[in-house]
């Protein structure tokens, strides 16, 4: 095996793996390959090369089909069973080319002939190289918008629960769908949930939010433009969002904000899904499904006459409500969790939860800026907890907030961890820093079931999987009454 040639210059910086029994062509390709890539390796042997694959990490293999008694087919489809997803140039000789065929379905890039002309190799691998990086480069954007935009809904209340449920349903029905609920309750998210589950997933998801724009803007960025449209408009053709979302989805958010003028526009390409670009003449017709997002209420802005009468009733067809998070502070700690995972990821930290303190001014906290405010909130406290448990204290600029504000739950009692409906099967469990007795927080297990089953004793011991003698006996064990918490 061959030295890495790191001292070369002008060299593309790819590892190359050749994996060919004949001495001659790997010796030949394996000359031919150093001069272009920074790091190439020849090894003829089929065992060994699959054996030194996790060390030496190429980025793509040149693979000859036949390996004296190792089939290049077997070692192929080994290298995808275990996950190597880098490409396989399979090399094979003119007779055989339905078998380069059958390699081409099992997985390989691209394939050549013997005898191989060089310029031909070269240029194969740069086309399968650059396919490559493509694809890696897809992927991280991929994962970057998912952090940035994450796919799962956390919903443990009953009513994000159905408004999820009814996501579901409406997603695969190709019709207009319209998103309320307050500013920051995830209205997006669920857009891009029901696009995601809809028959135009693998086409685009295209965002325009109809109060960022200018009011005088607003026609081009929906509808585009054509050279001549107005002043500064050189482009020959400047597609708009429509035409960017055909075979996809368009989310109109704050769609209340839309100009009169232009509601007419929207409802015309609803139902004739044509327009006409700005200064244009020929008309553009598209296959766009639209989903339209407010914070406000459509109906009273019809009366008011700010919204259009028509355009509201061909809107109101499929309606998801997504309500504020105050209303539901059953999903705030499973979502604060989520959150914590996702910035554990982003700045590399360890933390793995929330003090009994920091889980009360959680849900004691009003949220007006919903699930938005929340996951900026733990961000921020992600950044500032130096332990591995977020603490009152990391949170203490919402306490700041909460006196500052005029909160309407003011004086009203503060939701605790009993009021927090959690899904069936599931717990939870606090401790403190400092932690706590074992027969303090098994004595709390029993005392929280009895308070749930109103002390009921025989359903008590079924929702722990005990035996109702079990369980009696653990109550007089920890000095538990369980009329304390029957109804008077």
């Amino acid at each position: 095996m061959p030295p890495e040639t790191l001292a070369q210059t002008g060299v593309a910086n790819y590892t190359i793996l050749i994996i060919e029994d004949d001495p001659t062509v790997g010796a030949s390709l394996e000359n031919y390959l150093q001069l272009r890539y920074r790091r190439v390796y020849w090894i003829p042997d089929a065992l060994t090369a699959l054996a030194e694959l996790p060390r030496l990490r190429p980025d793509l293999v040149l693979l000859d089909i036949f390996l004296g008694e190792r089939n290049g087919l077997d070692v192929l489809e080994q290298l995808r069973t275990e996950g190597f997803k880098a490409p396989v140039v399979v090399i094979t000789a003119f007779s055989d080319v339905k078998m380069a065929v059958r390699a081409m379905k099992l997985g390989a890039e691209d394939f050549i002939v013997k005898p191989i002309d060089l310029e031909q190799l070269e240029l194969i691998l740069e086309r399968a190289l650059r396919n490559y990086d493509l694809r890696r480069h897809a992927q991280l954007l991929e994962e970057q918008l998912r952090l940035e935009h994450p796919y799962d809904i956390v919903a443990v209340s009953e009513s994000l629960r159905s408004a999820l449920s009814q996501a579901k349903l409406f997603a695969p029905v190709d019709t207009t769908v319209l998103i309320t609920g307050e500013t920051g309750t995830g209205k997006e998210l669920f857009a891009r949930f029901i696009h995601r589950n809809s028959p135009r997933a693998s086409g685009p998801f295209v965002v325009i939010n109809c109060g960022a724009i200018p009011r005088e803007l607003a026609e081009s960025e929906l509808f585009g433009y054509e050279r001549g449209a107005f002043t500064g408009a050189f482009e020959k053709l400047h597609p708009g969002k429509f035409e960017q979302a055909d075979r996809g989805t368009l989310f109109l958010d704050e769609i209340s904000e839309l100009p009169l003028e232009l509601q007419v526009k929207l409802l015309r390409v609803l139902q004739e899904r044509s327009f006409y670009r700005l200064g244009g003449r020929e008309e553009v017709h598209v296959d766009v499904r639209v989903i339209a997002a407010t914070n406000r209420d459509l109906e009273q802005m019809v009366r008011e006459g700010k919204f259009r009468e028509d355009l509201y009733y061909r809107l109101n067809v499929a309606v998801i409500h997504i309500p504020p998070l105050r209303e539901r502070p059953e999903d705030i700690l499973p979502l604060a969790t989520a959150f914590v995972n996702e910035f554990n990821r982003r700045f590399n930290k360890r933390i793995t939860g929330f003090t009994p303190e920091a889980v009360t001014l959680l849900l004691s906290y009003p949220w007006r800026g919903n699930v938005r405010e929340l996951r900026n909130a733990i961000e921020r406290a992600v950044l500032l907890e130096q332990g591995e448990v977020i603490t009152h204290e990391s949170l203490s600029f919402l306490r700041a907030r909460a006196e500052e504000a005029d909160s309407p739950r003011k004086g009203a009692a503060l939701p605790t961890l009993a009021m927090l409906r959690l899904p069936p099967g599931q717990h939870l469990l606090c401790l403190s820093e400092e932690g706590a007795p074992y027969h303090a927080v098994v004595s709390d297990l029993f005392r929280q079931t009895l308070a749930l089953t109103q002390g009921n004793v025989s359903r008590a011991a079924q929702l722990l999987q005990l035996s109702r003698q079990t369980f009696q006996y653990k109550l007089k064990q920890y000095g538990i009454k369980p009329s304390e918490f029957r109804p008077r």
